[in-house]
């Protein structure tokens, strides 16, 4: 029986808890430090978050339920169907089954209202009704003013510069739904305004944004911080996505041999992989892998040590691949994936060689993007289409040894506001970067004194 185009699940059958990796990892996750190399306990963060998400971040329970208000909130959209890409498969002539989890289906577009829609709610029982958030292609932002709506909370963004202006209809969204939003690195903190001293046409980054998010958020007692990818929390409420393909996959008997995902922070990547890692660690073989842009290498280029998650080193200390959180990307079309260092249970995860990584420049991305749109009509997002240039790299793979693999990847969000970018790839105005070696040399050597490398 052939394979159907869309397997739906039911609401009935949207998972009731979510799966925390840490559970299952060989060795506990390192703790967060101070700049001294001091670990730093979780009461110091309730400046900026909840208790409950602390509970969360630090949690090693395997199983966290997700609380009736959030499941109710996620049926707008979840579960998100999952596909069989007959068409792509055919146009690649391989002999391999594709499937991909269609997140594009969100109100926002994307996967990141999944851990949106549980920060607002979090907060808001809480007391709280004013939180501040950094997005790079505005994909977080977008979702984290949705569930700021949803939820009775005022929302300011700031957006990294180059995405601002590449990106006016993303801005459009988040306006829409209610929020402020404005160009990082901004005049406003201490932390945009040092920035800005330094190089009045910053195009700024992601660093940059949170620490201008993170400064306002602990400088105000009527207001938290919101983030959108890297920290345990936030990968916890996206493995609603893995847990949902599991299930659909089950209904037609398959089950993937390599799952793929785009990778910045981490959120994206978690969200479709951990729960199969929960398999891998019962002894079921699945490769998981991330892909990351060559200007943005943080797995396959960076060093695994300890340092912030900004650029101006408000936040604690994480260990995890970093280039450098002075590092500066360029102005590459997939904002959401221009981030100086990744996931901290993801760096764990591939420093004890759990998952694999890869990383595709910017020109093979936007031809996988543009293979996908004509083949399943889908125009997918930049971010997105890293995960499809590494499947389909797998994929002619498959069509030269004859091999049957099963690859799953997430289509993490669509490209309806990125199609400025997608013209500029059409007219031939995209160029790669592939970040030098002595660039981020330079970057590492401000990594505080205990995390030298």
């Amino acid at each position: 029986m052939t394979t159907p185009t869309k397997i739906y699940l039911p609401e009935s059958e949207m998972p009731t808890h979510w799966y925390n990796v840490a559970a299952d990892l060989p060795t506990p996750p390192a703790p967060y430090c101070g700049p001294d190399g001091t670990p730093v306990p979780p009461e110091a963060m309730l400046a900026i978050f909840p208790e409950e998400i602390l509970k969360q971040e630090m949690s090693a329970e395997r199983w966290i339920p997700i609380p009736e208000p959030v499941r109710e909130a996620l049926t707008m959209w979840r579960p998100s169907p999952l596909y069989r890409a007959h068409r792509l498969e055919k146009m690649l002539g391989t002999p391999a089954k594709i499937y991909y989890k269609n997140e594009a289906v969100s109100p926002a577009g994307s996967h990141k209202p999944n851990s949106a829609v549980p920060q607002a709610y979090y907060n808001r029982e809480a007391g709280i009704r004013r939180l501040t958030t950094e997005t790079g292609a505005g994909q977080w932002g977008s979702s984290l003013a949705l569930a700021g709506q949803m939820f009775g909370i005022d929302v300011r963004i700031y957006m990294v510069k180059i995405s601002y202006e590449q990106k006016p209809y993303r801005r459009s969204m988040m306006t829409t739904w209610g929020a402020e939003v404005f160009p990082s690195p901004t005049d406003m903190t201490n932390a945009g305004r040092a920035i800005l001293a330094a190089d009045p046409n910053s195009n700024g980054s992601l660093g940059i944004a949170i620490s201008e998010a993170v400064e306002e958020a602990a400088s105000r007692p009527d207001t938290n911080y919101a983030l959108g990818s890297v920290l345990n929390h936030v990968l916890l409420h996206q493995t609603i996505i893995g847990l949902e393909a599991k299930k659909q996959l089950a209904l037609v008997g398959d089950y993937p041999d390599m799952v793929f995902a785009p990778c910045g922070g981490g959120s994206n990547f978690g969200g479709i992989a951990f729960p199969f890692y929960a398999d891998n660690a019962a002894g079921k073989q699945v490769r998981l892998v991330a892909v990351e842009p060559m200007s943005c290498p943080t797995l396959t280029k960076g060093v695994y040590t300890y340092d912030f998650g900004d650029t101006a080193g408000l936040t604690p200390m994480m260990k995890m691949y970093t280039l450098g959180h002075n590092f500066m990307p360029p102005g590459i079309h997939a904002g959401g994936l221009r981030y100086h260092g990744a996931s901290a249970l993801v760096s764990q995860m591939y420093n004890e060689k759990l998952i694999e990584a890869t990383s595709v420049g910017q020109l093979e991305t936007f031809a996988a993007g543009v293979m996908f749109a004509k083949s399943e009509g889908i125009v997918p997002a930049p971010e997105s289409c890293h995960a499809i240039a590494a499947m389909i790299r797998e994929a002619k793979e498959c069509a030269k040894t004859g091999e049957a693999k099963t690859l799953l990847f997430n289509l993490s969000g669509h490209g309806h506001f990125d199609m400025t970018s997608y013209d500029r790839y059409l007219k031939g105005e995209l160029t790669d970067f592939d970040y030098p070696e002595e660039a981020i040399k330079a970057s590492l050597a401000d990594l505080p004194s205990f995390a030298k490398v």
